[in-house]
């Protein structure tokens, strides 16, 4: 598919709609399957709306993908209908995926179909040299598709439902895209962590007590994956934006970067 986003503005304010003279990209956007204990209602596939919405403020198009056990068979087919994949939070993945048996309490929301779709989705993804962005346990979906382990509980809660500054590696995507390699404030909402990091994975982002929070793939076109949720501040902070900006804009086709410029 060829798709140009039109007029897109980097530095535009937060929450100023880009605007769309040609088709924009489609997102891929995992969804989650949500189970109603009312009586008389149907399980819904769903997302929660910040991602999307941070998708649409960059200008590109968020599509659901349920976990469908077809979709997650055929997810290399599926994505050559996108421009870009947005892996989202979740769930934990469950162990067993990385060679290890569930042993910590703290374990919650492990759904196989959510994984079969977020791993084939994740490989596919890598396999089409797609735009990808991975956020927390996208993050980890990524490392554990490569050969990865977690940490099955990181034993505090210094990043359950809080805001803290990461450190971004210099010359790192993320840092192009925000601008900065002192990034706040980034909401965290884990209990796990990256353990053993994939080969193919560079570490390029830390919490101030040493927590991994950030890696990108180097041999993909743009493939980058935080532990926090940029959607999450995104509407108040352009940094935060950015990212998803950086996402769409790859998706365009429209690349404008520091290292695409000439001096």
């Amino acid at each position: 598919m060829s798709r140009n986003l039109a007029r897109e503005t980097f530095d535009r304010p937060v929450g100023q709609n880009v605007r769309m003279e040609q088709p924009p990209p489609l997102i891929a956007l995992c969804a989650r399957t949500l189970t109603f204990s009312d009586e008389g209602k149907r399980d819904a596939f769903s997302s929660s709306q910040p991602y999307s919405r941070a998708v649409a403020r960059a200008g590109g198009v968020p599509v659901l993908v349920p976990p469908i056990r077809q979709l997650a068979r055929n997810a290399h087919s599926v994505l050559q209908h996108f421009d870009g994949v947005l892996l989202p939070g979740g769930g934990d993945v469950d162990p067993r995926r990385y060679g290890q048996e569930p042993d910590d309490d703290t374990l919650y929301g492990i759904v196989p179909d959510h994984d079969d779709l977020d791993i084939a989705v994740c490989l596919a993804a890598i396999e089409l040299d797609l735009p990808m962005l991975a956020l927390c346990r996208g993050m980890q979906v990524l490392n554990v598709a490569l050969g990865g382990t977690l940490h099955q509980d990181i034993g505090n809660s210094d990043h359950w439902m809080r805001e803290h500054e990461v450190t971004l590696a210099e010359g790192s995507r993320l840092a192009l895209a925000t601008g900065t390699t002192q990034l706040e404030p980034c909401h965290s909402v884990h209990h796990q962590g990256l353990d053993r990091v994939a080969s193919e994975l560079v570490p390029c982002g830390w919490a101030p007590d040493g927590q991994l929070e950030a890696v990108e793939l180097p041999a993909a076109s743009w493939i980058v994956a935080a532990q926090w949720h940029p959607e999450d501040t995104a509407t108040h902070s352009p940094p935060q934006q950015a990212i998803y900006d950086a996402l769409v804009r790859r998706a365009a086709g429209h690349v404008i970067e520091p290292e695409d410029c000439e001096p």
